[in-house]
């Protein structure tokens, strides 16, 4: 008898598991080709690794362009802020434009976008060019994690859409390895001109196959359908920012990224060789082991998300604040710390972007697959405004709080920097409790309508 009841938990725990999984956002019914699906993700991806790669070469390659253009760290800053305001800015949009014109000719708009970035960061002596070239990168790869996600929520069914979604996230990271090593080998070996024309290069040859290979949905019925309006998709973005999950998955994304982000992108190389004192080979390895923890992580927090969808918000809880510790432990020590200690760093790090992927899952889980593009661009913009305010505040205080006479920041000064991340920590858990109880709310609401709904039928 125990046993019995038992396994009607299981089996109603189950039940509501993988209604959590698959939410309303599920693509259509018809069968789809494994291989042809595979396919389509597989180039679609490769467009993100490409896009990630641009994104991150200028992370390795910060000191260089400080002695390039002759400038102080604040200035070194406005590239990849720049870089990530567009990219914030352009979310919504691309969002409301990837609902409206299908990923395909998104992805091939971001990718020709990035390839003109980084020719011009090739040829740019000029602090103005080069912005102006990070812009252009910031631009098409605002267009293009999320038009990735859209392919999946089109060509797999539901059930397998959290795991395709954080392996999406999570291979992506491979265009960081690239941006790593490699490129800063490229770098010194040949010169800043000859590397950055080879990462236009690799942007043209991904290009082309996204052309070649990429489509937005199996369904022919479905893309021979007109474009929505822009009224129909006007009301789908506020329907989107109404939903209380789609802004769950926001502050998720705000409150997991911008520590490991910020880290990659721009500030981790000079804090590891300026103030923790490694050589840049040994700081490029770090940055390459953090991607490689990270590709590791993904699965892990897929699984997780797949298995246990109404405890998300605890695995949010649970990256945020052991980066939080973490940092605590290298701020504070006395001195440079041990090697062991930012090896710990860079691996907890390395889960904030799975960690950060979360949020579209629960942008996928309460958003119908019409106005996903909407749901996923208003994610989107979390961590990377965070990213912008933090990029930004660190650079201001590595200004301010280094030495008069020196060159370059001291230990002291990059630990007043990272400092300004704890205030963001905490705007960040705040948001993520008071939104995950509206949408709980919200989801208790529709299940009381729901149950009411045959009842009210069958009277009238």
């Amino acid at each position: 008898m125990a046993r019995r009841r038992r396994r009607a938990h299981r089996q109603r725990r189950d039940r509501a598991a993988d209604a959590a999984v698959s939410g309303p956002a599920t693509a259509p019914a018809a069968v789809v080709p494994r291989r042809s699906a595979l396919l389509v993700w597989g180039v679609a991806l490769s467009a993100y690794v490409a896009a990630v790669f641009h994104r991150s070469s200028l992370g390795v390659t910060g000191v260089d362009a400080a002695h390039r253009f002759d400038i102080n760290a604040s200035a070194l800053a406005t590239f990849t802020v720049a870089q990530l305001a567009v990219y914030a800015a352009m979310q919504v949009p691309v969002g409301v434009l990837l609902d409206r014109f299908g990923s395909r000719r998104l992805l091939i708009a971001g990718s020709a976008l990035m390839v003109a970035g980084q020719l011009c960061f090739a040829l740019a002596t000029d602090v103005r060019l080069a912005v102006a070239a990070r812009i252009l990168v910031g631009l098409g790869d605002a267009m293009t994690f999320i038009s990735v996600l859209r392919i999946v929520a089109f060509w797999f069914p539901g059930r397998r859409n959290p795991m395709l979604t954080q392996l999406t996230g999570t291979l992506g990271q491979l265009g960081a390895v690239l941006g790593a090593v490699p490129l800063v080998a490229l770098l010194h070996r040949v010169g800043w001109t000859p590397a950055f024309l080879v990462a236009a290069a690799v942007g043209a040859t991904v290009l082309l196959m996204v052309v070649a290979a990429v489509r937005d949905t199996p369904h022919r019925d479905t893309a021979a359908k007109s474009a929505p309006t822009l009224a129909t998709v006007r009301r789908r973005l506020v329907a989107a920012w109404a939903q209380p999950g789609t802004r769950l998955g926001l502050w998720t994304h705000f409150v997991t990224q911008f520590s490991g982000a910020v880290f990659a992108l721009l500030w981790g190389y000079p804090f590891l060789v300026q103030g923790q004192g490694l050589t840049p080979t040994a700081a490029a390895s770090l940055l390459t082991l953090m991607t490689v923890a990270t590709l590791l992580s993904g699965p892990v927090v897929a699984h997780l998300c797949a298995r246990h969808p109404l405890r998300r918000s605890v695995l949010v809880f649970a990256v945020t604040g052991a980066t939080a510790v973490v940092w605590a432990a290298v701020l504070a020590w006395p001195g440079r710390a041990p090697g062991w200690l930012l090896v710990t760093l860079v691996l907890v790090l390395a889960v904030n972007g799975p960690g950060s992927v979360i949020g579209f899952d629960y942008a996928r889980t309460f958003n119908p697959v019409s106005r996903i593009g909407s749901a996923i661009g208003i994610v989107n913009v979390g961590g990377f405004v965070a990213s912008i305010v933090l990029v930004l505040a660190v650079g201001v205080v590595l200004d301010l709080a280094t030495p008069a006479g020196r060159s370059t920041p001291d230990l002291a000064a990059f630990r007043w920097a990272f400092a300004v991340q704890y205030a963001l920590w905490a705007l960040g858990a705040v948001q993520v409790l008071r939104w995950r109880n509206a949408a709980r709310r919200h989801q208790a609401a529709e299940r009381v309508r729901a149950a009411a709904a045959p009842v009210s039928a069958a009277i009238s």
